[in-house]
């Protein structure tokens, strides 16, 4: 069906892009890629997870639970989106090839990392200050999530305490599945 929609598309002149929801509409450098990918060509119509990580965080655990769900869940349409993030407390000082290497080593993290990332305040990367303008909440630490159902509509938003078993995380991306 989405095949035939874009065809149907391209036939009136309209792009891919032009139908790309808002939230997906930005490009970013995967973690050690030279060349940004757009989020929507990589990632629309799926449920998204989009989290804030680092590596020396209480919280860094969580990469086991968002590796397993991401394993799991990836074939009905479900991907996690990792974006490093110094922000918080100095928790991700390492350069992009001792991130992927720790969560490769540690973590078995095969789920999407893009750069170094700016979650919050005015430095913000836009893709962050989207989901921060569409949502009114900003990541208050690390591991912060929001999920995005197949849409491209943020949907909900999960403090760095849900853990990804969490049963309310998982029943979320459920119901979007």
């Amino acid at each position: 069906m989405r095949i035939v929609i874009l065809l149907l598309l391209g036939l009136c002149g309209v792009s891919a892009r032009a139908a790309c929801p808002a939230s997906l509409d930005f490009s970013v450098r995967p973690l050690l890629g030279k060349e940004p990918v757009h989020l929507c060509d990589e990632y629309a119509g799926k449920v998204v997870l989009v989290v804030n990580t680092a590596s020396k965080c209480g919280f860094t655990p969580q990469y086991e639970g968002l590796e397993a769900l991401y394993r799991e869940l990836a074939p009905r349409g479900f991907v996690v989106l990792g974006f490093p993030s110094n922000d918080f407390g100095g928790q991700e000082p390492g350069s992009e090839a001792q991130i992927g290497e720790f969560c490769r080593s540690t973590y078995g993290v095969q789920f999407p990392m893009f750069e170094k990332t700016v979650v919050h305040g005015e430095d913000a990367h836009p893709f962050y200050r989207h989901l921060i303008a569409a949502t009114g909440k900003s990541p208050k630490w690390n591991f912060y999530k929001y999920l995005i159902d197949r849409d491209g509509q943020i949907v909900r938003v999960f403090s760095s305490m849900t853990a990804p078993s969490s049963g309310k995380l998982r029943d979320a991306i459920e119901a979007l599945l």
